[in-house]
């Protein structure tokens, strides 16, 4: 692959579009193989930056313009193939590709391997490069001391760095980061949901079941080995307390964090006996269908794929876990709007977007102390410690089990969620910092 044309528009840097109030810029976005967050988060700034008169390249693998559509968007793409583990060969190719970005106003790039190449292409030649580190290098062996060193490439080339959490910016400023700020990586505003919770569980066969929602994708990171030991942990336990009534006139599970379909606001509503008995706390042991493991008639829903995911179904089926894999789903918010709870097992996390839809939904959020999830989730739910299982499944019996402390999480979780940055905060984030280059 040889260097890139070098961008060029008609509009000079500094001038204005009409009904702009600020200059135009010139911004290239950089991105590695992606197939998710990272990849909706360039789409989202790319078509902000697009409709606000700015001029912007996405430079990465062919593969992220076709699943986010940078040129719909009104970005011009620039086909480099960035992939996800070390390749020399194919690594210097990008280099001399990411060249041609030069004449940017500012050059941006998205995760740690997307950063060092754009660093290294752009060396010496005064561009401005901002770099926003996604995700923590939690490779061990040969590959950990090669991300160790593209850490290093970044961190004494990027003009700024941007983290996602806390503990990265420590380790970039240890690390000799000139300038390093927080990232604003909001959630995409889910679709409007055409269902209501009744209707969700009735799809998955949960009954009166209360639903433990994750969602992630099925990968070592994602720490859902540990989300097994929790359901089999909570599914021979002790009797995690009552469940919710059903609204007697609608039938809709009167959930503590229920939503109103018209405003978003939550509704809360006073836990009652179950319709179907007589009991007001009857034993969530009781046997369900037989297809979801024998003990408590909590169900744990996992919803996204990875290469994890037959090692987990066997599992799943050897111990007869209460746990089903739901594969790639478009209806987050539906089943987030007919969960308990979030259940986040992760071993690392930035700023995950399934927490800021649970926030934002208010719904309560069990999830492990890492990463940028302490700041993010605040008193809106519960973070134990990661590989903590026997925490964990405490803290899911405790939310199964107390109404009042589930309704207080509920209403955290809806403030907090109402306090979280959108697609304008993001913008105007990047923008300031992308002014900072060319001032400085």
């Amino acid at each position: 692959m040889t260097e890139a044309e070098p961008l060029t528009d008609e509009e000079a840097p500094g001038m204005t579009e009409p009904g702009m109030t600020e200059p135009v810029m010139r911004v290239a976005f950089v991105l590695g193989t992606s197939a998710g967050g990272v990849g909706r988060h360039v789409a989202m700034l790319a078509g902000g930056l697009v409709r606000r008169g700015h001029r912007v390249v996405v430079a990465g693998p062919q593969s992220t313009e076709e699943s986010f559509g940078f040129t719909r968007l009104g970005a011009r793409f620039l086909p480099v193939s960035i992939s996800d583990r070390p390749r020399p060969g194919g690594d210097l190719r990008a280099v001399r590709a990411l060249r041609g970005l030069r004449s940017a106003d500012a050059v941006h790039a998205h995760g740690l391997r997307a950063g060092a190449l754009a660093a290294l292409a752009l060396a010496g030649t005064g561009t401005g490069l901002v770099v926003t580190l996604h995700n923590a290098a939690t490779a061990g062996g040969a590959v950990g001391a090669i991300y160790g060193v593209l850490e290093r490439i970044v961190a004494r080339r990027a003009d700024r760095v941007l983290v996602v959490s806390p503990d990265l910016g420590e380790r970039m400023t240890a690390l000799g980061a000139r300038h390093v700020e927080p990232a604003v990586v909001p959630a995409p505003p889910l679709p409007p949901s055409g269902r209501e919770p009744w209707e969700v569980r009735a799809e998955l066969g949960a009954g009166d079941r209360p639903i433990l929602l994750t969602v992630a994708r099925l990968a070592q990171q994602k720490g859902l080995e540990t989300l097994l030991d929790v359901a089999a942990a909570v599914a021979s336990g002790p009797a995690p307390g009552r469940l919710i009534a059903e609204d007697a006139a609608s039938g809709t599970p009167a959930h503590p964090h229920a939503q109103d379909a018209a405003s978003g606001t939550p509704v809360h509503r006073e836990p009652g006996d179950l319709v179907s008995g007589t009991s007001a706390e009857p034993d969530l042991r009781s046997p369900g269908d037989g297809k979801d493991g024998p003990g408590t008639g909590a169900l744990f829903l996992v919803a996204g794929e990875g290469p994890l995911r037959d090692e987990l179904q066997r599992r799943i089926d050897a111990q007869g876990l209460p746990v089903r894999l739901l594969g790639n789903r478009d209806d987050v918010g539906d089943l987030l709007g007919a969960a308990r709870a979030l259940v986040v097992p992760s071993r690392w996390e930035g700023q995950p977007l399934s927490v800021q839809e649970a926030l934002r939904a208010g719904i309560p959020v069990i999830a492990t102390a890492v990463g940028g999830i302490p700041p993010m989730v605040g008193r809106a739910g519960t973070l134990v410690p990661y590989g903590d299982a026997a925490a964990m499944s405490e803290a899911v019996r405790q939310v199964l089990a107390d109404d009042g402390f589930a309704r207080r999480l509920s209403e955290e979780a809806a403030r907090r969620g109402r306090e979280l940055p959108g697609e304008p905060e993001a913008l105007e984030a990047v923008l300031a910092v992308y002014t900072g280059l060319r001032s400085s």
